[in-house]
């Protein structure tokens, strides 16, 4: 356990030693699902988000990624058990740690919170059980999510999903992450296990509190096997009831995790308040996190409807030494600043939580002041030209029509540079008309374009 000097003014930026990690502050960026990572792959849009939301010596955990190709339960949630996943992780943890942020892959696999839609083969997903999960019901009344029944996993079969998890990290750990969270929260696979109410078997992954915990604790010493307890945290929601996954006796759940998680020695403890029973809804409940937290030895992270005032007074009575910010984390790019100077913060728009646009409600947020006039939109077509996103760009050309931005130099030249090259000569026109003023540089780019193509008669004209 940390603590904080009285003379301390704010007590979430100050420092703090987390195993070798140094950070400047205890604002850490909150797993969030954003549904960009178009065909699970992570897209250079993804490099602007996450580089926005770093500060040196800040703590990001990135959004829950699937181990294997049976994980996925979403549209565009982002994988890491490809090696063109592990190539598309890259690019975004460079630009995370080019400004000095410590980056950990939060790791998942989704169980029974899945169709067959998204299964290999149309196959069912897989759980601790053959129970299913009830439609996800939306504040409007309509069925937002619904869920094929799944298949009970054979006692062999679990050493499988063990590896898949161990291949993951070690996968997290050559795409440049300083660690992985191990997702064991909200109702998703592991957290299927350790759920009473879920879990009904009769071997050895179920019946006792021990039996239920075993597959995720042998998850954990597979992981810090492979990469290092130093590298590894793990998320928990023991008093959480999301997808239909409630525990009778939450207290003794998360005290024995918390004490079977010494014996391994991993980085960190990341649990969500007993407030937070369901998504987005805080509960008056008369249970703390406190004896968790007094028996866990490592970091212990906090997470569920904090603002800044209790996040705060967590840190100051020693509730926790980190607490993780999600939502206001999202719509505040500079949240670590805006609590320091306690200024007004952006309101987020639920509507663009869950939507594939890569910049509405992902990278437009705005900042308290800019540190120069380059615009989010010219770092991201940068970020794609670097990786030859081609696509990505095209969309992002589209966004700054409609919203009426300004074609400048340096977009125009990159946009031009891109659909010149591609051999995509209608669009180069089209952006090569959208110029304003036509300078050496921009006509470089469309000739070389037609030149490279073999398309001379344009060259001539």
């Amino acid at each position: 356990m940390g603590s904080v000097s009285v003379e301390s003014k704010v007590p979430l930026i100050t420092p703090y030693k987390m195993g070798s990690f140094l950070l400047s502050h205890r604002v850490v960026l909150a797993p969030l699902t954003r549904m960009r990572s178009y065909g699970y792959v992570p897209q250079p849009h993804a490099i602007l988000y996450y580089s926005q939301r770093t500060t040196k010596g800040g703590l990001l955990i990135a959004e829950a990624t699937g181990v294997s190709d049976t994980a996925q339960g979403y549209t565009d949630t982002p994988g890491i058990w490809t090696q063109e996943q592990v190539e598309a992780w890259k690019p975004i943890v460079e630009a995370v740690h080019a400004k000095g942020g410590i980056f950990f892959c939060q790791i998942w696999h989704v169980g029974r919170v899945s169709n067959n839609g998204f299964q290999p083969n149309g196959q069912d997903p897989i759980s601790s059980t053959d129970k299913g999960v009830k439609p996800q019901i939306s504040s409007k009344g309509v069925v937002d999510l619904e869920f094929s029944p799944p298949r009970r996993l054979k006692t062999e079969e679990i050493p499988q999903i063990v590896n898949d998890f161990r291949i993951a990290s070690r996968n997290a750990i050559e795409a440049g992450f300083d660690g992985v969270e191990i997702h064991g929260a909200h109702g998703y696979l592991l957290d299927q296990f350790m759920k009473d109410e879920v879990n009904d078997r009769t071997d050895r992954y179920g019946g006792t509190l021990e039996n239920r915990c075993r597959f995720t604790l042998e998850v954990v010493e597979a992981i810090s096997n492979e990469i290092g307890a130093d590298r590894v945290g793990i998320r928990l929601s023991p008093f959480a009831s999301y997808m239909d996954s409630s525990d009778s006796n939450p207290e003794a759940l998360g005290l024995y995790m918390a004490e079977s998680l010494n014996k391994y020695g991993i980085a960190y403890c990341h649990m969500v308040e007993p407030r937070m029973k369901l998504v987005n809804e805080k509960f008056e409940t008369p249970y703390s996190l406190l004896p968790i937290r007094k028996t866990f030895k490592g970091t212990f992270i906090v997470a569920g409807g904090y603002n800044r005032e209790d996040g705060n007074k967590a840190i100051a009575e020693d509730y926790a030494d980190l607490v993780a910010y999600g939502r206001w984390f999202l719509s505040n790019p500079d949240l670590p600043k805006r609590f320091e100077l306690e200024v007004p913060l952006n309101d987020f728009n639920r509507d663009t939580f869950y939507i594939s646009d890569p910049i509405c409600g992902y990278t437009d947020y705005p900042f308290l002041e800019s540190d120069n006039d380059v615009l989010p939109n010219e770092i991201l077509l940068s970020a794609c030209a670097s990786i030859r996103a081609l696509e990505q760009s095209k969309w992002i050309h589209a966004h700054m029509i409609k919203s009426g931005e300004k074609l400048k130099a340096l977009v125009g030249n990159t946009l031009l540079d891109m659909s010149a090259k591609a051999g995509n000569i209608k669009d180069a026109n089209k952006i090569f008309d959208r110029l304003e003023k036509k300078n050496v540089m921009f006509w470089n780019s469309i000739l070389t374009g037609y030149a490279q193509h073999e398309i001379g008669k344009e060259v001539v004209q």
